[in-house]
């Protein structure tokens, strides 16, 4: 078997060889007579089939397994030849030639490696950065909305009817044909009305009810309705108005809401939780102007300026995953034509590279950039981002992480809170 190797550049090299009839014929062999030890066959012994009975049953089977187990062959000195450790290899490598002809076989395999980086000055090609401006009219806002968030419930005592911006606390149970349906009825259930948060016409009928009063409800589920079996059927509520509440904003920052707001100082301020807001809202328009202005400035610079040699296996694996998550977009004439025609699937692959070569630069960059910056990501961060992301989300946070794991995404996610926290500490120190 002759093997040759050629490194290309710092990231990519390649193995060619030509793999012998013989070669092959000889691994066939191997196989035949490691598969015959356990091979019962009518006429034999366990362990003692011959190889050209196993041969002649699954020969071509045997056939598959030798050229892969010599095309692994390769693949492995090929390695060794380039003085280069198996887990120095990224990506897949991409079998780029494997040509039969009178029983030899001619093949090629393309490898990539992490390339050589060295990035110098990077600092420079930070953006200017201009610390924002709080408002008085932002605090007092924002203070407003705490408040409001902060708000109380409280039983009107006066005896009136209730009204659109009033919160009704009460019973109902729902009836479909004069049978109650599942998840149709509470206790003590608090509604605001005028919200369009129930059934439209249900908040409606509810206006003029007076506290202890009964009264039946009828209104129709709508057509889109999430629960099919609910949805464009007419419904009669029972329902039971128990009181009416409204909801009650504290309109100054007395000593109780600052604790609330400030529970770890001992002696909590207006003046201090003023200055707490402040800060709190400079951050946050500084987080959006890192993310919508600097960051996209700073890393068109970082991909500008810097040139590695870009893992070509690492590109093309970029390329497929622009593609296909841009063909679920095409319509049916498109996904006909680059379903049918590979010219046509090729060219418009190409149109993704420069983006894809962009992108594999960039992750290249960061990973070096942090670790000059010394940013350091664990398992459990990552966890936690995930956990958190389920919860906001309202699904389960065990079947989250479950599915980030299954996907293989867990290194994605860990990759971009590096490169969060990396961009953040470079824009503060800016």
């Amino acid at each position: 078997m002759n093997i040759k190797t050629e490194k290309i550049d710092s990231a990519n090299s390649t193995i060619t060889a030509t793999i012998s009839k013989e070669f092959i014929e000889q691994k066939e062999t191997v196989l035949a007579n490691a598969a015959a030890k356990d091979m019962k066959i009518d006429g034999f012994r366990k362990g003692k089939v011959p190889a050209h009975v196993v041969k002649a049953r699954y020969g071509s089977k045997l056939t598959e397994d030798a050229k892969n187990d010599a095309l692994r062959e390769v693949y492995e000195k090929g390695i060794a030849d380039l003085k280069l450790d198996v887990s120095a290899v990224i990506g897949e490598p991409a079998v780029k030639k494997f040509e039969e002809k009178d029983g030899n076989i001619d093949a090629e395999i393309s490898i990539s490696t992490r390339p050589e980086i060295k990035i110098e000055g990077y600092k420079e090609l930070i953006p200017e950065i201009k610390k924002p401006e709080v408002e008085e009219k932002e605090v007092e806002e924002r203070l407003n909305e705490m408040l409001k968030s902060n708000a109380t419930f409280q039983k009107v005592e006066k005896k009136r009817a209730i009204k659109e911006g009033d919160f009704a606390l009460m019973d109902f149970e729902g009836f479909i044909d004069g049978d109650a349906f599942q998840g149709g009825s509470a206790k003590a259930y608090t509604l605001e009305i005028g919200s369009g948060n129930f059934i439209p016409g249900f908040e409606d009928q509810m206006v003029g009810m007076k506290p202890d009063e009964e009264k039946e409800i009828t209104v129709t589920f709508p057509e889109e309705y999430q629960s099919k079996d609910l949805a464009g059927k007419e419904s009669v509520f029972k329902v039971t108005l128990l009181e009416i509440q409204e909801k009650v904003i504290p309109t100054d920052l007395d000593e109780e809401t600052l604790k609330k707001f400030l529970p770890e100082e001992e002696a909590p301020t207006k003046e201090l939780l003023e200055t707490k807001v402040k800060e709190q809202i400079t951050a946050e328009k500084l987080a959006k102007l890192y993310q919508e202005e600097t960051k996209p400035s700073f890393v068109e610079a970082l991909v500008k300026k810097y040139n590695i040699d870009l893992p070509l296996n690492i590109v093309e694996q970029e390329i497929d995953m622009a593609f296909r998550n841009a063909f679920n977009a095409f319509n049916e004439e498109d996904v006909k034509k680059y379903s049918t025609d590979a010219d046509a699937a090729k060219e418009k692959r190409e149109e993704y590279r420069a983006d894809a070569s962009d992108s594999v630069k960039l992750t290249f960059i960061v990973d070096e950039l942090a670790k000059q910056e010394e940013i350091a990501v664990d398992d459990q961060e990552v966890m936690q981002t995930i956990y958190y992301e389920a919860l906001q989300s309202g699904q389960d946070p065990q079947a989250y992480i479950k599915q980030y794991e299954e996907k293989g995404l867990l290194p994605a996610v860990k990759m971009a809170i590096v490169e969060d926290k990396l961009f953040k500490k470079l824009f503060d120190e800016k």
